[in-house]
């Protein structure tokens, strides 16, 4: 039966016995190694299949009875095979001290190692170019002003766009569009040291940190290389060669800002200055430049707090357990009808809305107008549902905020238990202890707090430790090659994995086939959102489907 046991646990075993000098190997021998061990001098034999860094740990972790130790795990790599194996080293004594028993095991942890690493790259690096992932690029920005203000240094920000990529996108497809991203970012970390930091900050977007800019490292030298690479084309992976320039933007601590993301708002600002006047060009920081922003910013406010109201509807989104398909509950989603009657996606006027400050009042009207609809369902319908509602991190901020979800809610008879605010990992970036502090707050009220677009850059993993989340939603964008790219499973497996460890809920969203379905639940994901289950409806779309669900008891 012992045997049995040993066999059935993917591992392998030597067992050792002093008083007769009889070695045996146990279990999944032939796994890790090709060749068997008949006595105890033979074990030199694993020196020799072992990286050779791992040598001399081997030899002292085998014999650990020379130090009178009891166990002792470490890890070692097999080389022919590159397998990362964990040894544990047991040893029995009699009551006079004297070794009479040695199990030493050997466990395969290659897999897990790689999902380590993957989990570990994904916390602080970008995917597609390989540069440092946003918010690690904040956290390493910020860290250079705190620098700066000790030894009284500058600190210049860089905010490079590739100049018309949606023409390149249209021209070339999608995919291409990605590899010359691709490309150019790993052009860009030739230009990275330890004073110069570079993030692939969105789709055709990337950030330049650099410590006290000067000779080689100074914005000029930078932007002069640069611009000598961009004369020569990139060759794509299908054999084209694409041609691109790219408008910077230029903004100096403690000139222009002295706080991490508004000396990155300010490069970005100059940037588009630099885009207006022709683009392929580099735009410095000039209070003119911002004050010209600034207007128009108060304009394009002004005018959305008249007309959202008009213009804006409410859509829902079905969210399903993956066990039985049954309806969890529905994502709000607003939607924008222009003069012509046209839906504008959320995707383009939303980061306005968050730029020029008309979030807050948006945001206000989504959550009101969403918790009377769904208040509306709760009289018609005993069906119990999951109302998921998107924060951004201006509004979360706001000192009123959760006054102002409270009293909506008490006005509308909602309880908070059948609430959940969906928050993303740039409300954490700025002042994550506040924000840690304020999510508290409102789950203490009932309310659930759900992570949204998990994995798309960000480093997620440090904030997951202690964070007070209910749920966390895989990105679509692993959701999209999850069937197809190794990696992607690997990852996705992993999150899954670890999420539950930690007690959260999983949500995939953009889930479109079956086969992606059958694949998450085999994983154990708990809710499923995407077109296969249910497209955003408006709120007659989601009344009928309650209407059905409720007749069929």
């Amino acid at each position: 039966m012992l045997r049995l046991l040993c066999e059935t646990s993917n591992s392998a075993f030597i067992y050792y016995n002093y008083q007769d000098d009889r070695v045996e190997t146990i279990a999944n021998w032939e796994h890790f190694f090709d060749f068997q061990v008949s006595h105890i001098g033979e074990l030199d034999k694993l020196y020799e299949r072992v990286e050779e860094q791992y040598v001399l740990p081997l030899k002292e972790g085998l014999f650990i009875e020379k130090q009178n130790r009891e166990r002792q795990t470490f890890e070692i790599k097999l080389k022919e095979r590159a397998l990362c194996v964990e040894v544990e080293v047991n040893i029995v004594y009699d009551e006079q001290g004297r070794p009479t028993d040695k199990i030493i095991r050997f466990k395969d942890i290659t897999r897990m190692m790689a999902q380590k690493d993957e989990l570990t790259y994904m916390a602080y690096y970008d995917i597609l170019t390989g540069l440092y992932n946003r918010n690690y690029f904040v956290r390493l920005l910020g860290e250079f002003l705190r620098r700066a203000e000790t030894e009284h240094c500058k600190v210049a920000v860089m905010f490079l766009d590739i100049d018309d990529f949606r023409r390149v996108n249209d021209g070339i497809g999608i995919i291409a569009g990605d590899d010359l991203v691709q490309l150019f970012g790993q052009y860009l970390t030739n230009l990275m040291s330890s004073n110069v930091i570079i993030s692939h900050f969105s789709t055709d977007i990337y950030c330049i940190g650099i410590y006290d800019p000067c000779g080689a490292r100074s914005v000029e030298t930078i932007y002069r290389v640069i611009r000598e690479r961009l004369q020569q084309p990139f060759k794509m992976t299908d054999g084209q060669e694409v041609k691109m320039t790219v408008s910077v933007g230029v903004s100096e601590y403690p000139e222009a800002a002295v706080g991490t993301l508004e000396l990155i708002n300010c490069a970005e600002i100059v940037m588009f200055k630099a885009k207006s006047q022709g683009k392929d060009a580099i735009q410095y920081f000039e209070s003119t430049i911002l004050d010209d922003f600034l207007q128009t910013v108060t304009i394009q406010t002004k005018l959305k707090e008249v007309v959202f109201e008009q213009n804006f509807t409410m859509y829902f989104q079905p969210q399903c357990f993956a066990e039985d398909k049954k309806l969890r509950g529905v994502e709000a989603l607003i939607r924008w009808k222009d003069e012509q009657g046209d839906m504008i996606s959320p995707a383009v006027f939303i980061p306005i809305a968050e730029k020029n400050g008309a979030i807050v009042p948006i945001g206000n009207w989504v959550v009101e107008k969403s918790v009377q609809i769904y208040a509306d369902w709760r009289k018609k319908y005993a069906y119990p549902l999951i109302l998921s509602l998107n924060i951004s991190a201006v509004q979360c901020k706001q000192d009123c905020f959760i006054d102002s979800v409270l009293r909506i809610l008490e006005r509308y008879g909602v309880s908070p238990q059948e609430i959940e605010l969906e928050i993303t990992e740039t409300i954490l970036v700025e002042d994550f202890e506040e924000t840690k502090k304020r999510l508290s707050d409102l789950r203490k009220t009932g309310i659930r707090i759900s992570l949204d677009d998990f994995g798309t850059g960000f480093s997620s993993l440090s904030y997951l430790k202690g964070l007070p989340i209910d749920t966390l939603k895989i990105d679509k964008s692993f959701v999209d090659t999850l069937l197809t790219d190794m990696n992607t499973q690997i990852i996705t497996e992993s999150i899954i994995y670890m999420v539950k460890r930690l007690g959260y809920e999983t949500i995939a969203e953009g889930v479109e086939t079956e086969e992606q379905f059958t694949y998450l639940r085999e994983l154990s994901c708990d809710i499923i959102q995407g077109y296969y289950t249910g497209r955003p409806m408006p709120a007659d779309g989601v009344e009928k489907l309650l209407k059905e669900l409720t007749e069929k008891g």
